[in-house]
């Protein structure tokens, strides 16, 4: 009786086998001439064909603002960047706790202007459930990082430097039960985008910078 890993083996080797034997060039990838559409219009115009709303702040204090006029009932904000506190901050812990969350606030590395996705990565979210757990999400997004399409944007996808990464494009939606669009079956009911570049961190003068003491000092 063969093991499975004979098995296996016997499978890839019957595969290899019969692979073409002359090798084949990949396929040129195309310039695919866009619109002459602002990345910007043309991303809250799909984002808004998804169910998700887009919204220009000037400041944090603006952001922190529209989100009380957005979710006034919330009592728990969990917040995964560090302009916005919120009621909770996302920590790495298990991702049973975030059940009770209102409203989660996390930033997306880019977004893409052909679909009105976003990219999200585990380094973004924390933990990977804020994003599908919270009952409304929030997603701060630099309006200079909006590449034109997915060709653009696999260019700028690491999945060797983090462990878990998705697009996410509006809020949660299926047609499935008869036909009939529901939102937050599998996820946040509503996505709201806040352009909204990350903030500056003050820059300390290297004079004043402490410096490591030197062992044994």
């Amino acid at each position: 009786m063969q093991t499975t890993n004979s098995s296996r083996e016997t499978i890839l080797g019957a595969i290899r086998n019969s692979l073409p034997k002359d090798k084949v060039e990949h396929p040129r990838i195309p310039h695919f001439q866009r619109s002459g559409e602002r990345l910007k219009t043309e991303f809250e115009r799909h984002l808004q064909e998804a169910g998700g709303v887009a919204h220009d702040v000037a400041t944090v204090a603006e952001a922190e603002a529209r989100l009380m006029t957005l979710h006034p009932g919330a009592k728990v904000i969990c917040s995964a960047v560090p302009e916005i506190a919120g009621t909770r901050r996302a920590e790495d812990r298990d991702p049973h706790e975030f059940a009770d969350v209102d409203v989660g606030i996390v930033r997306a590395l880019f977004g893409v202007a052909e679909s009105g996705a976003v990219w999200l990565t585990q380094e973004d979210l924390v933990v990977d459930a804020l994003a599908f757990l919270s009952q409304h999400l929030i997603v701060l997004l630099d309006p200079e990082q909006i590449v034109s399409d997915m060709h653009e944007a696999y260019r700028r996808v690491r999945l060797d430097e983090t462990a878990f990464g998705c697009f996410m494009m509006g809020p949660s939606a299926t047609a499935d039960v008869e036909a009939t669009l529901v939102h937050g079956a599998q996820g946040a009911r509503s996505l709201n985008l806040f352009f909204l570049p990350p903030a500056q961190m003050p820059v300390v003068p290297a004079s004043t910078k402490t410096s490591r003491p030197e062992p044994g000092a």
